[in-house]
């Protein structure tokens, strides 16, 4: 059980596994439908339980268990909190607890206690729940539209790897973080540790992969798109997914499609600009990861939410807000084991679109690739690996396509575009943090 992964960066994408790395030579039909933009905002760091916790008709616990089998009430604690907990693979292990043969598996979820934190935190810091009325954004949408309470990470650890798998479906068996950069511009020398079978440390690879992406695809269909996200160094810039993809980064899609700042999303609707599959990761300060943000995410989505709402695009959009990993706070169900690395812990995810079930929550299992594959049924585009494969697609569940687009309903706590550019230029922190636990 003890994982000695220190994060290593990453460089060539030659798959560890035998997994292809080109996609299928088959694609799938395009199906029927109204949706043609597809926008996939990403947030940061929070189990289900934490943002969602007493929602009705979602599965929610307000107690947990620790090793010791003590019962934990949840505290409320803030959006905003200067400590942070561990939520790499060996903080996923600790919170998990499992009796299974695999590290990971059959989760007695009991051991939350085990994760580590950084200092000035309170006792039992990751049993907690944000109050409600810092995240009211979030609880109107999913009163307004579908919130899917049994949506999991597809990996079992952080940000570098869910990022990947946010736009492949895959990581090349990466786990945990790269050495320093999260992409090519690290070089050779930047590497990742990967996972085996055994979920155990294996070989290190170069943190620059040749994984086939939603985005190679859509160039070969003809389908447009583009990657919202703070420049390499920039605010949030290690959140660019594509900085890991060689064939984008060394392409002329970096300077095309990968667009900085985030808020450049905003004005680029307003004029009347929307790429059919958009990626929007949020700046530090926007995010919901402890330590870095401001407590700005929730209006950073409902600003999101309410440029597509509020525009032409309207009747022809998906939008889908996931969370990217659980950020070490608890969560009562167990993630189910499908591979090596994963699945991960529970995480939100917000369906919004005038074809998207009122005020639904589905119990459906959901996972980060499931997005990943609604894009590729929507597009005719074909799977890039087995997390996609296996993922089940939201539109049967979440959406009624025979139902009449409805009307939008502006998201209050939104803010102008204005506001976040101002943001962008007199961030609090600059480049990669080096104080937080998990990202670092």
């Amino acid at each position: 059980m003890v994982l000695a992964i220190a994060g290593c960066s990453g460089g060539t994408g030659s798959s560890v596994t035998g997994m292809p790395l080109a996609a299928p030579l088959a694609t799938s039909e395009a199906r029927a439908t109204p949706i043609r933009h597809i926008v996939f905002v990403i947030q940061e760091n929070r189990s289900f339980n934490n943002l969602f916790m007493g929602f009705p008709g979602a599965t929610t616990q307000r107690y947990g268990y620790d090793e010791y089998g003590d019962t934990i009430a949840l505290q409320p604690i803030g959006l905003v909190t200067d400590w942070d907990l561990a939520h790499d693979a060996i903080g996923f292990f600790a919170a998990c607890n499992g009796s299974g043969k695999l590290p990971g598996t059959d989760c007695k979820m009991n051991g939350w206690n085990g994760e580590l934190a950084t200092r000035g935190h309170p006792a039992n810091p990751a049993y907690a729940y944000v109050p409600r009325s810092e995240i009211r954004p979030y609880w109107t949408i999913a009163r307004e539209y579908v919130l899917a309470d049994q949506t999991f990470a597809s990996n079992l650890d952080g940000s570098f790897v869910a990022h990947q798998y946010a736009v492949a479906a895959f990581a090349s068996r990466a786990v945990n973080y790269p050495l320093s950069a999260w992409g090519c511009e690290g070089g050779p020398k930047d590497t990742v540790a990967t996972l085996t079978e055994q979920r155990v440390v294996g070989p290190s690879v170069p943190a620059c992969f040749r994984n086939p992406t939603i985005a190679g695809e859509a160039d070969s269909a003809g389908v447009t798109w583009r990657f919202y996200a703070g420049a390499i160094g920039g605010d949030g810039g290690f959140w660019s997914s594509y900085q890991a993809d060689r064939n984008i980064y060394t392409g002329p899609d970096w300077k095309a499609d990968v667009i900085s700042p985030q808020s450049a999303f905003l004005t680029d609707v307003a004029k009347g600009k929307l790429a059919d599959v958009t990626w929007i990761a949020p700046t530090f300060e926007a995010s919901d990861h402890a330590v870095l943000n401001h407590g700005e995410g929730p209006s950073w989505v409902a600003s999101v939410v309410n440029a597509v709402g509020t525009s032409s695009f309207w009747k022809s959009t998906a939008i889908f807000v996931i969370w990217d990993d659980w950020g070490g706070w608890f969560d009562p169900v167990p993630p189910i084991h499908e591979d090596y690395d994963g699945l991960g812990f529970r995480v939100p995810l917000l369906i919004v679109s005038p074809y998207a079930k009122q005020g639904y929550v589905s119990h459906v299992q959901y996972e980060t690739s499931s997005v990943l594959r609604f894009i590729e049924d929507n597009f005719g585009l074909p799977p890039l690996a087995k997390s996609d494969t296996r993922a089940n697609d939201p539109a049967t569940d979440a959406f009624d396509y025979a139902q009449k687009p409805r009307a939008f309903k502006r998201i209050p706590g939104d803010k102008p575009a204005a506001y976040w550019m101002q943001l962008e230029r007199s961030s609090w922190v600059r480049g990669r943090p080096a104080h937080i636990l998990g990202d670092d």
